[in-house]
């Protein structure tokens, strides 16, 4: 069982910057692949960014490549997700997701995720 707790979201003009934080609880962080979603008014969940158990591997969407880093620090039970160069575009809710396999682009592959934080970009 895992516990997701999102928090750094805020207001931003185009071109700044914001780090969320996805902080877990559970033993077993270490095993899960994380990932980043994220949901916009009246459109569907939308895949982010993901790592590996390990760290080694991430993945990320083609309009956030470049931009966000998603990254995991094992000795807190927190994944991170930088998000440089907003854009008006970004504006959604952020959510974090666990999965004990591999992560990936989908959703349905993840069966722990968390609340969300509200990322809001000003143009």
């Amino acid at each position: 069982q895992v516990q997701l707790v999102e928090s750094g979201g805020g207001l931003v003009q185009a071109g700044g910057s914001l780090r969320l934080s996805c902080a877990a609880s559970g033993r077993t962080f270490s095993s899960y692949a994380m990932g980043w979603f994220r949901q916009a008014p009246g459109k569907e969940r939308e895949f982010v960014a993901a790592i590996s158990w390990s760290g080694a591997t991430t993945h990320y969407a083609d309009s956030v490549k470049g931009r966000f880093t998603i990254s995991r620090d094992d000795a807190t039970n927190t994944v991170y997700l930088q998000l440089n160069s907003l854009k008006p575009e970004d504006t959604a809710v952020y959510y974090c997701a666990a999965d004990p396999a591999r992560g990936g682009v989908s959703s349905d592959e993840y069966g722990y995720w968390g609340q969300g934080t509200q990322v809001t970009v000003s143009s």
